[in-house]
C-alpha cells in the first residue's frame, strides 16, 4: 500500500484509483478486480495487476522544447498563410537561431506561469512573433518589451513606468501582465485565436467585428472575421513557429538545447546600487545583466522602486557575498533630485556639480527646453548624501519640461508711481529680475518717465513695439520706440541620448512591419 501511495504523491506511475481514493477497482490483466472496501481504503495490487494498460510510466521532459510540446493545447489552424510563414522562418536560420538563443533567459519562467495557470504552453513562443524576445524592443507605435505593452494597458496591467523603470520591460513584471492579460481575452470570448487577436488588435475591434458578422448571419471564427493585415498574420505566425518547435527536423531547423531548469532567481535589494557595480558584484557581463533587468534605463538602482534583481541562477549567491563583503565606498554614486523651482538646464547642472552635457545625456532632456519644478533628475551623490532615494520619489519620479522662451532687451517709460513691483505686475515677470535688470531693489520707485529695461518674450516685445507710435498705452507708459533689442543669453543646447535598445523598431528581417498595436 506504501508504494501504492508513494507513486500518486511523486507522479511517476498514474494507477486507476490513486486520484479519487476510492480504491482500486480496474480489472487487472487476468480480468480480476481488486476488492472495494466501504471506507475507501487502499489495498495492495499483485503484481499481475501491475501490468494493467491503466499503468503509465512517464519520462520528465529532456528540454524545455520537449516540456512546451506537452503543453500545446490550442487549435491548429491549417491554411495558406500558415504555410507562408513556416516557409519564411525556415529560410532564415540566422535569425531563428538569434530568437531562440535569447528565449533561452526567460522561457523557463513563462512555462513555469503558464502551466500554473493550466493556460497553453503555445502562449510561450509570443514573444518571438511580438518582439523577437527582446525585452528592450520598441514598436513604432510606442509598444515596448518583450511582450509589447503600449503604455496605456501597461498602466492598466500596474506595469509602473517612470523615469527610473519601466515595467514593461520587466521580465516577471511584463510576463504576469501578459498571462492576466490574455487570461481575460480568453475569458471574453472563449477562443485563444480570437483571444490573441484582441491582444494584437485590442478587445474592443475584435468584439466589434465580432457583432458585425453576426448581424449579417456569417460565422465568427479568427479566419471568419474582417481586420488588419498585420492581426490576420498574427495566428499564422504563431502556428508556424510552434510547427517548427513541434517538428525542427521536417523544417531543417536546430533548436539550441535550453535546459528544463530555471535560468535566473530573484535577489533582493537592499540599497540604492549602481547598474554597473551590481554587475560586477554578480560576476556577470553588463549586456548579461541588462538583460534579464530590462526594465532599469538609469545607471543606478534604487531599492524603493526596485526592490528586487534578477541573477543568473549560479550568480545569486555569489552576488550576495560580495554585496556584503563590500567595503570601497558607497553603493550608488546617483541620486535623485527633485527640481525645487522651473530652471534651465544650465542652472541645474551647475546647482547639481555636472557639466550641462552629461546632465542631458543623463536625463534625457531635448535641447531648447526648461526643466520644470518638481521634476526629478538623476545626479552625482556626494558622500554628504548618507540617506537611499525614498519610496515616493522612486515610485513617483518624473520629469516635465517646458520650451525655453525667447526674451528681447526692451525699454519702458516709468509712469507715474511705477515701481519694480508695478512693473512686474503687469508684464508678469518676477520682481527680483526687474530690479536686477535696473540694478536697483525689489522695493524701488521709478519716477515719471524713467527708462525701465525689462526682458520680454520676443511676442509680447513686438507687439508692444508696434504699439510704440500710441499716444499711451496701459496707464500712459510708453514703449521707446526705437529701444534696442536682443536675445537674452540662455543655455547652450545639447543633444539628449538615448539608448539605441529604445530605438529599435521590431521588425521581421526583410519582410516585415513594425508593430501597430491598439491596446
Amino acid at each position: 500500500m506504501r508504494l501504492i501511495v508513494a507513486a500518486c504523491l511523486a507522479g511517476t506511475l498514474f494507477l486507476a484509483g490513486c486520484a479519487t481514493g476510492t480504491g482500486y477497482s480496474s480489472s487487472g490483466a487476468s480480468g480480476s478486480a481488486a476488492p472495494v472496501y466501504p471506507d475507501g481504503a487502499l489495498t495492495p495490487i499483485t503484481s499481475g495487476q501491475t501490468k494493467s494498460r491503466a499503468v503509465v510510466t512517464l519520462a520528465p521532459p529532456t528540454d524545455m522544447w520537449d516540456r512546451i510540446r506537452r503543453g500545446f493545447k490550442m487549435p491548429d489552424l491549417d491554411n495558406d498563410l500558415v504555410h507562408d510563414r513556416e516557409q519564411w522562418y525556415a529560410s532564415r536560420p540566422d535569425y531563428m537561431q538569434r530568437m531562440t538563443g535569447r528565449s533561452s533567459r526567460y522561457i523557463f519562467h513563462i512555462v513555469e506561469e503558464l502551466e500554473r495557470r493550466d493556460m497553453p504552453t503555445e502562449i510561450a513562443l509570443l514573444p518571438f512573433i511580438e518582439s523577437a524576445f527582446n525585452p528592450q524592443a520598441v514598436s513604432s507605435a510606442r509598444a515596448a518589451g518583450m511582450w509589447q505593452f503600449m503604455p496605456a494597458t501597461g498602466t492598466d496591467y500596474d506595469l509602473k513606468q517612470n523615469i527610473f523603470r519601466d515595467d514593461r520591460r520587466d521580465v516577471v513584471a511584463s510576463t504576469r501582465a501578459a498571462l492576466d492579460y490574455l487570461q481575460k481575452l480568453y475569458g471574453m470570448f472563449g477562443d485563444w485565436h480570437l483571444a490573441l487577436a484582441a491582444y494584437n488588435w485590442g478587445e474592443g475591434n475584435v468584439s466589434r467585428a465580432i457583432a458585425k458578422n453576426q448581424r449579417a448571419g456569417l460565422p465568427t471564427g479568427y479566419a471568419d472575421l474582417s481586420m488588419p493585415a498585420e492581426t490576420r498574420m498574427y495566428v499564422p505566425k504563431l502556428q508556424a513557429v510552434k510547427n517548427i518547435v513541434a517538428n525542427p527536423e521536417r523544417f531543417n531547423t536546430d533548436l539550441p538545447i535550453i535546459a528544463n531548469h530555471p535560468y535566473f532567481q530573484t535577489v533582493e535589494l537592499k540599497r540604492d546600487l549602481d547598474v554597473d557595480l551590481a554587475a560586477k558584484l554578480a560576476d556577470v557581463k553588463i549586456d548579461d545583466f541588462r538583460a534579464l533587468n530590462p526594465s532599469a534605463h538609469k545607471p543606478v538602482l534604487l531599492a524603493a522602486g526596485t526592490p528586487e534583481i534578477l541573477l543568473p541562477w549560479d550568480n545569486a549567491a555569489v552576488f550576495q557575498r560580495n554585496f556584503e563583503a563590500y567595503s570601497q565606498g558607497q553603493y550608488a554614486s546617483w541620486t535623485a533630485w527633485t527640481v525645487p523651482s522651473t530652471m534651465t538646464v544650465a542652472d541645474a547642472a551647475q546647482r547639481s556639480g555636472m557639466s550641462e552635457a552629461d546632465l542631458r545625456a543623463i536625463n534625457s532632456v531635448p535641447p531648447r527646453m526648461l526643466i520644470k519644478a518638481g521634476s526629478t533628475l538623476i545626479v552625482p551623490r556626494t558622500s554628504r548624501v548618507q540617506e537611499d532615494v525614498d519610496a515616493v520619489v522612486a515610485d513617483t519620479g518624473h520629469l516635465s519640461f517646458q520650451p525655453e522662451i525667447v526674451t528681447r532687451r526692451t525699454v519702458i517709460k516709468a509712469g507715474k508711481r511705477d515701481s519694480v513691483a508695478s512693473i512686474a505686475q503687469r508684464y508678469r515677470l518676477n520682481p527680483a529680475s526687474v530690479a536686477e535688470w535696473n540694478d536697483v531693489k525689489t522695493n524701488h520707485a521709478f519716477p515719471k518717465g524713467y527708462d525701465v529695461v525689462v526682458y520680454l518674450p520676443v511676442k509680447a516685445a513686438s507687439s508692444t513695439r508696434v504699439g510704440a507710435g500710441l499716444a499711451h498705452l496701459t496707464g500712459g507708459k510708453t514703449l521707446k520706440a526705437n529701444a534696442v533689442t536682443s536675445r537674452e543669453p540662455k543655455a547652450a543646447s545639447g543633444k539628449g541620448t538615448k539608448k539605441a535598445a529604445e530605438k529599435q523598431v521590431v521588425r521581421e528581417p526583410r519582410g516585415g512591419t513594425p508593430s501597430k498595436k491598439k491596446r
